[in-house]
């Protein structure tokens, strides 16, 4: 990701406040992705709901399918994201570049059949009609290609054609779904094509852009395995952050203010759209810490770890690690300040804003959202401290961090349950202050004891692989290796 930082950062340095606005906005799409693109998606399908008069009924529904499908794909995808960028980043640093597109077609096609199999057969029993279980079956798959595709897409640097193929998709999505709907066509199953159609556009466009900058081979598709044996803390790091920041959603479904809105179809309108709108105010955060954080405490890093194997002196070694912690406790403290203050101001002008958006918001509605901005703060916090820790290789605190985030996330907001429906939303606040302060605490003791984890718990020699990943790597390439 540093790579990032530094090729946003020239952007950033360009006169002129129209290079700026291009610049936070690569930025905001990079680094957001696919999240961005479907909370953008249901907003605008919402307004095209009301526009077209759709009914209360087709608008809960379209907004329950699609919010299914975008957790189902973003759930079996949270395994595999870390590890497989760790294997690009390996293969980009020892030069296997030809390594990298089969290893995106090979773990795709792991995600695309375990997860399709598991979403086909909660279709089946969904009660969705054919027409639309199929349109959200093709969903699923584009979405975990997308998905997939983020996770390689930081390694090209070809920032303005991913820029323009978020934009494709949205206008896409929102240009033909608007027609469709005036048209007369019935309007779930059409907006639900017209997403598959915007997802669609930005599949094939990424996956051009793979195809431009890395060469074809017939390298081994599932050698990435290896690394969930190397790396396996990497996937359940993934696993777990993503189940503290969504599972909470999923419980209120079933809460007083979830409503059954056709089959295995729930939702908590009143709850879900406030919690999509808090999620945006944490793009400052995201941003500032690829854009700021990484570059500017990234050099001092490498130098300092440089050091241990140049040959620098213990007076060297000591400037540089003091050096580098004061940047690093200076960029933490300033992208923390930016986001407190910004989920301030959204709580305080909030209200006012969202009664201009067409959504319908009530009191409870802006009392979820205010209390979730906190939560998201809070959240976005934690998770840049996180992202440091993995910085300096400290699984076990990340892991131990994200798995009590997790059971937080679902206990807080399970208990939540058993007290008034104001307090809905402080389940997950909890969640995430245990979060923030838990990887505050360890980064604190983490830094104060660099030297020795640096020197004493790293491996001394490579270690190799024997596990269930390679196992399966092997097994995989016999059999569909060479298809």
């Amino acid at each position: 990701m540093a790579g990032i930082g530094f090729e946003l950062k020239k952007l950033f340095k360009r006169t002129g406040v129209l290079a700026s606005m291009w610049a936070f906005g690569y930025a905001t799409v990079i680094t957001t992705g696919p999240m961005l693109l479907g909370i953008v998606l249901l907003l605008g399908l919402m307004t095209i709901c009301v526009l077209g008069g759709i009914s209360t009924f087709d608008r809960e529904l379209l907004v329950c399918m699609i919010t299914y499908v975008l957790l189902a794909s973003v759930t079996i995808t949270s395994f595999f994201s870390m590890v497989v960028t760790r294997f690009t980043a390996d293969m980009l640093f020892e030069e296997q570049n030809d390594r990298v597109l089969p290893s995106f077609w090979g773990s795709s096609l792991l995600m695309l059949a375990a997860g399709g199999a598991l979403w086909g057969v909660f279709l089946v029993f969904s009660g969705a009609t054919l027409v639309q279980g199929v349109l959200l079956f093709l969903l699923f798959q584009e979405l975990v290609l997308v998905w997939n595709a983020m996770s390689y897409l930081t390694a090209i640097k070809d920032y303005r054609n991913m820029f323009c193929s978020f934009f494709a998709a949205i206008g896409v999505a929102l240009v033909l779904g608007y027609v469709l709907v005036m048209a007369g066509g019935p309007p779930v199953e059409s907006l639900l094509l017209a997403v598959s159609a915007g997802y669609g556009v930005k599949a094939v466009w990424d996956a051009v852009l793979l195809y431009r900058h890395f060469p074809r081979s017939d390298a081994p598709a599932f050698a990435f395995l290896e690394w969930m044996d190397k790396f396996s803390a990497l996937a359940w790091i993934g696993f777990f952050t993503n189940m503290g920041l969504f599972s909470h959603l999923v419980i209120m479904w079933f809460s007083e203010v979830g409503v059954r809105v056709k089959g295995l179809f729930f939702g908590a309108p009143y709850h879900d759209i406030p919690a999509l709108l808090a999620f945006l105010t944490i793009l400052i955060t995201t941003v500032n810490f690829v854009v700021s954080v990484e570059v500017n405490f990234y050099p001092k890093y490498r130098n300092y770890n440089s050091l241990y194997s140049d040959k620098g002196t213990g007076h060297d070694i000591l400037q540089a690690e003091k050096e580098m912690l004061a940047v690093l406790k200076s960029e933490l403290f300033y992208t923390a300040l930016k986001q407190l203050l910004f989920s301030a101001l959204a709580i305080s002008l909030g209200g006012y804003l969202l009664d201009l958006l067409p959504l319908g918001f009530n009191e409870m509605m802006k009392g979820y959202f205010r209390t979730l901005c906190v939560a998201y703060g809070l959240y976005a916090i934690g998770n840049m401290l996180m992202l440091i820790l993995l910085y300096f290789i400290d699984y076990r605190g990340a892991l131990r961090a994200t798995a009590a985030f997790a059971a937080g996330s679902v206990g807080f907001s399970v208990i939540s349950l058993f007290f008034p429906s104001v307090y809905y939303g402080f389940g997950f606040l909890l969640a995430s202050l245990i979060f923030l302060v838990q990887l505050l605490m360890r980064l604190n003791y983490y830094i104060k004891r660099l030297p020795y984890y640096i020197l004493c718990v790293q491996p001394l020699v490579e270690e190799t692989s024997h596990g269930p990943g390679k196992r399966a790597a092997g097994w995989l390439e016999r059999h569909f290796g060479e298809e």
